[in-house]
């Protein structure tokens, strides 16, 4: 039996979690679906071109330990102040805070672990093809959003009959996200914009060109649908989103956009697990029996910072736990 640890998910959660395992001296290999690591911390860049902070726009601590953890990403040049007192983001990225928690853990991305399978000695994994991943892992730890955990814990089979229950209380809200860059002069004169009316079609707007580290001689927008609006046309393709949120910017006071033809292309980006309208309030689960378990923003809430806590709550749970063999 091996004692290592895999996590699914390479955002905070997952990262903050295989930081302190990794540090009690775990041996943790990290699993992610996407292209890069960060999960909503992204950051895409176009070839040759600009870079846009598409998911989660900027962190605040309040707890000490994140606060700590804060400060040395700042030192280190993985975090930078933005926008507002207190505010923070990645530099010259939003990933790097997630990449200086990782640190040298192993991480695998681009594979998508689609099945969880206990066998006696502790878990394998399977990707979405339902091929065997490499190793046999004594835990496995799920930060993925909420009903993607629920389907992964329920491919096991594992008889945890009360997580699918606690799974299903969590509610998220969605978010079509639209990626522009012009030319010339800002379209507004603050680094970010916010309308807190429900109502609104248009939620939030960054000029991510001034974030510390970006760069690319072009004005850069991030533009955050509301979650009714996001709701409304969420199954829509991305060339109309592109449209209805180019012109529901246009009929915006106070924004002085070019003309069409002094924009780039625009871009939109899908978040269906964009913000937690209704969180879990326990900081994670974990069965010490199956050795499997879940943190993530839907465990505390919706804020950057509760991630790194909920997956640090985990490790914690897990390395109490750390003298147990799994039961088969």
């Amino acid at each position: 039996m091996t004692d290592a640890i895999a996590i699914i998910g390479a955002g905070m959660a997952g990262a903050s979690a295989a930081r302190l395992l990794r540090e009690a001296g775990h041996p943790v290999a990290v699993f992610d679906k996407g292209r890069g690591i960060g999960g909503r911390m992204a950051t895409r860049r176009l070839p040759g071109g600009p870079s846009f902070d598409h998911g989660a726009q900027y962190m605040t601590a309040r707890d000490p330990a994140f606060a700590a953890d804060l400060a040395a990403m700042a030192a280190s040049g993985a975090a930078a102040p933005w926008g507002e007192e207190g505010w923070w983001v990645g530099a010259p990225g939003m990933p790097e805070p997630v990449r200086h928690l990782l640190g040298p853990c192993s991480v695998t991305t681009g594979c998508t672990v689609s099945r969880l399978t206990r066998e006696e000695g502790g878990w394998t994994l399977s990707d979405g093809d339902g091929r065997r991943l490499p190793g046999r892992f004594r835990s496995v730890l799920l930060t993925a959003p909420a009903p993607q955990a629920k389907a992964l814990a329920g491919s096991a089979g594992a008889g945890w009959s009360a997580l699918d229950a606690w799974l299903d209380r969590v509610r998220y809200a969605p978010c079509w996200t639209l990626m522009l860059s012009h030319e010339g002069g800002p379209a507004f004169a603050q680094t970010h914009r916010r309308d807190r009316d429900p109502a609104a079609p248009i939620a939030w707007i960054a000029r991510d060109a001034t974030k510390p580290g970006r760069s690319g001689g072009r004005e850069t927008l991030v533009v955050h649908a509301s979650p009714a609006w996001s709701r409304a046309h969420l199954e829509e393709e991305r060339p109309a989103i592109a449209e209805r949120l180019l012109a529901e910017l246009r009929r915006m006071p106070g924004l002085a956009l070019p003309p069409p033809g002094g924009l780039g292309e625009p871009h939109v980006h899908r978040w269906r697990y964009a913000m937690v309208e209704q969180a879990l309030d326990e900081p994670c689960l974990w069965s010490p029996d199956l050795r499997l378990g879940v943190a993530g923003d839907g465990c505390l809430g919706g804020r950057v910072e509760a991630a790194y806590l909920s997956g640090r709550a985990l490790a914690e749970r897990v390395l109490a736990d750390s003298d147990r063999a799994p039961e088969t």
